[in-house]
């Protein structure tokens, strides 16, 4: 099987794949109806356009800053969203600019860390004062009685909760008629074992307090949700917040885009030290190679939707025994690999993002090698083991069939759907089903 095979067996794949229905995965939870999205800028920026603070500055932003690992500028600031006009007001508005431009504080009203920190806060200018709403303390003093939709939505966001411009079932308000605002909002991820998404009703007040009313969990992750080449001693999971669901989505791709740079270099390494040829060695260098590239773009998607892709961790390992080496190969190569090959294919011909199809097209033919690496690895390596060993790589190879099976029939976003050309469960389990038939079994 080589990579003009594998791109005729792909064409077939989807092909097959357009004889399912192509319908949007839905989602269960609580009744909608009356609930309205919020204002977003961008389609996941939550705007600043409905805020009726106790007084009406020149501008209002909402800012994120980050760290950026680089001791001489450590906080990146950015302005995600904004309404009305800096200093329209100020006696010096130049200066009342720089002073805007300059602000940085050191927290935020809505704070995490993780292997990176953030922080969220409202920048203001009202006359010649430049100031920073950088705690919840001060966030709720600038806005008052929470009278707005938009409000309620920024309140519920300052405590942690993920606010989709794009999901009713991940982000909604409603108002009520005490004079309260119900809103649904989500948080966590469902990708890796035992994490999950859990939609949240909250009920705000005017005063800002916050009562949750209802729970339930809208997805569960399980250890293996992602496609692709995972190193042995992979310990970063690559989930991250972020407001979008696309982005972190794509900021998961990133992770393991830059993990599979290690995962193609050990492979090299153990080639070489069982006896495999150059052109296999030089394989699988390239392979890390286009990693890299993979990793720059993919990272670079992952933030147009607001995310930071997560630093990957790698243990290090020693090397291992050939069996092993084949039978992970088998695993993350021969499945995994090759059925995110055809994902790329079908997102490059599906993305609604014109980038996102670009950045598949040229992922998509990488990725092609990529699987085909990984069937040259597996005939070169079956003739060298005992036919027990044989036996256990091909029956691990079912094994994680059975397992993609399972997780391609999971739900998937819309947004995924739409923006990044995802397959549906129907289309995914179709063209597992042509890739069983054709190759796997």
């Amino acid at each position: 099987m080589d990579s003009n095979q594998l791109r005729q067996l792909f064409a077939k794949a989807l092909r097959a794949s357009l004889a399912s229905p192509l319908l949007l995965a839905g989602c269960g939870g609580l009744d909608l109806k009356g609930y309205s999205p919020p204002v977003c800028e961008d389609g996941w920026k939550l705007a600043m356009s409905g805020l009726s603070p106790a007084t009406q500055p020149d501008l209002v932003q909402l800012r994120r800053s980050q760290d950026t690992g680089d001791q001489r500028d450590p906080r990146f600031h950015e302005v995600l969203s904004s309404s009305g006009t800096a200093c329209a007001t100020a006696s010096q508005p130049a200066t009342c600019q720089a002073e805007l431009d300059a602000l940085a504080p050191e927290g935020g009203f809505r704070s995490s860390c993780d292997l990176f920190c953030e922080s969220y806060y409202l920048a203001t200018t009202e006359g010649d004062t430049v100031a920073a709403k950088a705690s919840l303390e001060a966030l709720l003093s600038f806005l008052g009685a929470i009278d707005t939709p938009q409000e309620a939505l920024l309140r519920v966001f300052a405590d942690g909760y993920t606010v989709s411009c794009s999901q009713l079932e991940r982000g909604a308000v409603k108002a009520n008629g005490d004079g309260t605002f119900n809103v649904v909002a989500s948080k966590g991820f469902a990708c890796g074992e035992g994490t999950k998404e859990t939609q949240y009703l909250f009920q705000v007040s005017a005063t800002g307090e916050v009562v949750e009313k209802d729970s339930e969990v809208l997805k569960r992750g399980d250890k293996g949700c992602s496609v692709g080449r995972r190193p042995a001693g992979l310990q970063s999971d690559g989930v991250v917040e972020c407001a979008d669901t696309v982005g972190r989505h794509l900021a998961l791709v990133a992770h393991l885009e830059a993990v599979s740079i290690q995962a193609f270099l050990r492979l090299r390494a153990e080639l070489a030290l069982h006896g495999a040829d150059v052109e296999l060695q030089d394989a699988a260098l390239r392979g890390a190679m286009d990693e890299v590239m993979h990793t720059e773009v993919s990272g670079r998607l992952a933030r147009k939707y607001g995310a930071t892709p997560e630093r990957p961790q790698v243990a290090s390992l020693p090397p291992r025994p050939l069996a092993e080496v084949v039978l992970d190969n088998a695993v993350e190569g021969c499945v995994r690999e090759t059925y995110g090959a055809l994902v790329a294919h079908h997102q490059s011909l599906h993305a609604e993002d014109s980038e996102v199809r670009e950045v598949m097209a040229r992922i998509a033919e990488d990725e092609t090698r990529h699987a085909d690496l990984s069937w040259a690895v597996d005939r070169w390596a079956s003739a060298r083991l005992a036919e027990s060993e044989r036996t256990a790589v091909r029956e691990a190879r079912l094994r994680a069939v059975e397992t993609l099976r399972a997780e391609v029939a999971e739900p998937t976003d819309a947004a995924l759907i739409r923006e990044l050309g995802l397959p549906t469960p129907e289309v995914a389990m179709a063209m597992v089903d042509t890739l069983s038939r054709e190759l796997w079994n």
